[in-house]
């Protein structure tokens, strides 16, 4: 892990750029701390980080006020990264579709999420291997936020990640219903009811599919980006109750 710049915020928060074999990303981490902090993953849409930064901050700065650090990496084909020639055409199928009022077809979303999903997640785990091994974070660890099939991909392969807080609104690949009846940490699940780019009944069922014992799933009226600013309050204190 190389750091390429690091700023403190006005809230205190030290922000840092790195590069993890070519891989950008940024950390954060409360200016004040006495001892290794707990660590949060923040999920990115993949829509690159340069357009999303503003809301993942705003997340990282809320994290850091209950003593948690955050990290996100760029996804594969996002930002400045390569593009992914066989996403791109699967993206473009999409669009047809839907500018045509046709289903999303299971080939479709398989195309398009399912080598996102093998792609990104080992470059989680590398990313986790180099955070924990900065002297200032001591785990555990928590997921949050993202492609939902990256999180659910992460929560079955990795142990050291011990909750994840999971936005139901991205296409949801027939495969991942059967690992997600494998995860078994604690689960906060976010749902928009009526968002527009989001199949409900998948995200019913695939909450449903999940094995954890704990899982609770926030259903809020609203289109994909009206997420109420309540519900933040409320992930925070799961990953209080369960990072803590």
């Amino acid at each position: 892990m190389h750091f390429t710049s690091e700023r403190r915020l006005d809230d205190g928060v030290v922000e840092r750029e790195f590069t993890l074999d070519g891989i950008p990303g940024i950390l954060w981490t409360p200016a004040a701390v006495s001892a290794p902090v707990p660590l949060i993953l923040l999920g990115p849409p993949p829509l690159g980080l340069g357009r999303v930064y503003p809301r993942l901050v705003a997340r990282a700065q809320h994290a850091a006020t209950d003593g948690f650090a955050t990290a996100t990496i760029e996804l594969p084909g996002s930002g400045d990264r390569p593009r992914r020639p066989a996403a791109e055409r699967a993206r473009a199928r999409m669009r047809r579709a839907v500018e045509a009022g046709e289903p999303v077809t299971d080939e479709i979303i398989d195309a398009l999420i399912l080598p996102l999903v093998d792609e990104a997640v080992p470059e989680w785990q590398s990313c986790l291997d180099a955070l924990l091994a900065l002297p200032e974070i001591g785990g555990p660890v928590g997921y949050s936020g993202g492609v939902v099939s990256i999180g659910v991909r992460l929560a079955v392969v990795e142990p050291r990640i011990v909750a994840a807080g999971l936005f139901a609104g991205s296409l949801v690949p027939r495969a991942m219903f059967e690992e997600a009846r494998r995860v078994t940490i604690p689960l906060h699940v976010l749902l928009q009811w009526d968002d527009e780019g989001n199949d409900r009944q998948a995200a019913l069922d695939l909450f449903d599919a999940f094995g954890s014992e704990e899982k609770s799933l926030h259903a809020n009226m609203g289109g994909h980006t009206g997420v109420p600013q309540y519900e933040g309050e409320a992930a925070a204190r799961f990953f209080a109750r369960h990072l803590k």
